[in-house]
C-alpha cells in the first residue's frame, strides 16, 4: 500500500489504519501484541487509539489500550520509528465519571494533561496525530439525530482548545492535530480560527463511515474536500453487522455470537449499531455481497477502501486471522452496477445507523 498525506500535515499513512479499541477488553495483551506484530509485518504504518479505550468504556479498562501499546513499543523499540501513532483526548464526560471526575467541559489544561499522560502510557516522546475524541460543545453524536440549541452550555471555546494544542505542538509533543465525531460547522470553525490566529490546522476528522452510515456524504465530505482535511473512517463493518455474523441469529438471544461486540454489550446501550433497523439494512447489503460472490466483509471494506472521501479506513480486529482477512480485501474493486445497487438500497433505507 502506498502512503498518503493527511490534510496539509507532513504525516503520510497507509490507507488502512489499525484501530485498537478492542485491546484490553476483547483482546488480551499477548494477542494484542501478536496483532501489532502482524500488522507491522504486513506494511500497515498507522495505529489509532485513545485515552478512553478499551471499549466498551469502563473504569476498570480506562487507559488500558494505550498501556498495552506502550508495552509493545518497549519490546519493539525500532517499530516506533516506522509508525504513525494517533490517539485522542476524551471530550466532556458522557456518563463516565472516571473521565476527569465526570466534568462537563474539556479545558485547555485538561488537553495538555491528557496528552502528557498518553505519552507516558504509550512510552513515546511524541504523538503524531492528537485528536479531540468528541466535541466539547453540544452536538448530536453517537446515535443522537438532532441538534438541540436548548442543550447548549458554557464550555471551553474552540480558540482555547486550539491554543492548548498549539502548546503541545510547540513543545514537540504532538506533530499534527485532528478531530473526531465532528460536524461541518466544527471543521470550518477549527480551520477558520487556526488560519486567523496562526494556530495548528486540523489535518483529519475521524467519523463513522460505512454502508449503514454514510452521513459524511451529506455535506461533511464537501467541507473536508474544500478545506483539505482528511477523513479517517471508523466502524467500516458497523460493529460486525456488515460481516454477516448476525444475519441468521439477530443481535441478541441464545443463537447470537456470544463474544461479538453487539451481542456482548452494544445492544444494551441502544445506540446506532444496536437498532433493529440497522440489522434489517445490514442483511440487505450482506445479501447483495453474496449475490456478487463476495463475503459481506469484502463488500463493506471494499466500499470504504475505494471511496474518494476516505483517506484511511480504521479496522478493528480481535485476532490475527481477522486482521489478515481485512487486509486481504485491499485491492478489491466494485463494479459500477454493484455500486448502483448499493446506492439503490441506501435510497430506500437511508442511514439507519447515523
Amino acid at each position: 500500500m502506498k502512503t498518503i498525506p493527511l490534510g496539509q500535515s507532513d504525516l503520510h499513512v497507509t490507507p488502512i489504519c489499525l484501530g485498537t479499541m478492542t485491546f484490553g477488553e476483547q483482546v488480551d495483551e499477548a494477542t494484542a501484541h501478536a496483532i501489532l506484530d502482524r500488522s507491522l509485518a504486513r506494511g500497515v504504518n498507522f495505529l489509532d487509539t485513545a485515552e478512553m479505550y478499551a471499549v466498551p468504556p469502563r473504569a476498570e479498562t480506562y487507559n488500558a489500550t494505550e498501556i498495552i501499546m506502550g508495552n509493545w513499543f518497549a519490546k519493539n523499540p525500532t517499530a516506533r520509528q516506522k509508525l504513525v501513532i494517533a490517539t485522542k483526548v476524551a471530550g466532556p464526560s458522557r456518563s463516565m465519571p472516571w473521565i476527569r471526575g465526570g466534568s462537563a467541559d474539556l479545558t485547555a489544561a485538561d488537553i495538555i494533561a491528557a496528552c502528557e499522560a498518553s505519552l507516558k502510557r504509550l512510552q513515546t516522546e511524541v504523538i503524531d496525530l492528537y485528536q479531540i475524541h468528541w466535541p466539547v460543545r453540544h452536538v448530536p453524536a453517537f446515535g443522537m439525530v438532532y441538534y438541540d440549541p436548548a442543550k447548549d452550555a458554557p464550555c471551553t471555546p474552540i480558540l482555547a482548545q486550539l491554543e492548548a494544542l498549539q502548546t503541545l505542538v510547540q513543545a514537540g509533543k504532538v506533530r499534527a492535530i485532528g478531530l473526531s465525531n465532528e460536524t461541518p460547522y466544527g471543521v470550518h470553525e477549527f480551520v477558520r480560527l487556526a488560519e486567523q490566529h496562526g494556530l495548528p490546522r486540523v489535518a483529519t476528522v475521524q467519523n463513522p463511515y460505512c454502508l449503514l452510515n454514510r452521513t459524511v456524504e451529506n455535506g461533511l465530505d464537501e467541507t473536508m474536500h474544500r478545506l483539505d482535511v482528511s477523513l479517517l473512517a471508523y466502524s467500516p463493518l458497523a460493529f460486525g453487522l456488515l460481516t454477516g455474523k448476525y444475519d441468521a441469529s439477530g443481535l441478541t438471544g441464545p443463537d447470537a455470537p456470544p463474544q461479538a461486540r453487539i451481542a456482548k454489550y452494544e445492544s444494551t446501550r441502544k445506540q446506532r449499531w444496536g437498532r433493529p433497523e440497522a440489522l434489517v439494512a445490514a442483511r440487505q447489503y450482506n445479501a447483495l455481497a453474496r449475490d456478487y460472490a463476495m463475503t459481506p466483509t469484502q463488500l463493506a471494506l471494499a466500499f470504504c477502501y475505494t471511496k474518494w472521501q476516505v483517506a484511511s479506513t480504521i479496522i478493528g480486529v480481535t485476532s490475527v486471522a481477522q486482521l489478515d482477512e481485512n487486509l486481504d480485501v485491499w485491492g478489491t474493486t466494485l463494479a459500477p452496477e454493484l455500486l448502483a445497487e448499493i446506492d439503490a438500497i441506501r435510497w430506500d433505507i437511508r442511514d439507519p445507523a447515523l
